[in-house]
């Protein structure tokens, strides 16, 4: 989608309808037309952020057959795919920010969290599961706001760590 595009380079501040028309090559009036308001198309753009990255966890847990391949399965999600570039870290500390300050946003978040959670749960106990998820979302933090790269060796012993029964 042509707003987390724009968001992904320049930031929710810097996220206009008119730029978000010029990434998709359409006149203005077809972005204003289907969204009213500048923040229902970040909405719009947020729940489809949150929807892509859930399908990435559940087709990941999809293939896990037990507790070792789950934990693999949380290891590639972080490192293959919040990973995948520095604009899809950006996009997740866009949305935190927004859900800190807006309810509409924390709403977008907190339903990814559950359906994130329950993914999990397939594999591990609830406390383990959100353990997990919250392991995922302060390594995406870390790995945003960091100047290290992130050490894979390090992601999986940590997934371990919190996923040890």
């Amino acid at each position: 989608m042509a707003t987390l595009e724009v968001i992904g380079d320049v930031g929710i501040s810097g996220t206009s309808m008119r730029k978000v028309a010029k990434q998709a090559g359409v006149p203005l009036g077809s972005v204003t037309y289907h969204f009213g308001t500048r923040e229902e198309l970040l909405q719009a753009a947020m729940r489809r952020h949150a929807e892509t990255v859930a399908l990435k966890l559940e087709k990941r847990m999809n293939h896990a057959d037990c507790t070792e391949r789950a934990q693999d399965a949380v290891v590639a999600l972080i490192m293959e795919d919040m990973f995948a570039s520095q604009s899809e870290l950006i996009l997740n500390q866009e949305l935190y920010t927004l859900a800190a300050r807006l309810p509409a946003f924390r709403a977008i978040t907190n339903e990814w969290m559950a359906r994130s959670r329950a993914c999990l749960m397939r594999h591990f106990d609830a406390d383990t599961a959100r353990g997990l998820d919250a392991l995922i979302e302060g390594l995406t933090l870390h790995g945003a706001l960091g100047t290290e790269q992130l050490d894979p060796e390090f992601v999986a012993r940590m997934v371990r760590r919190v996923s040890r029964s």
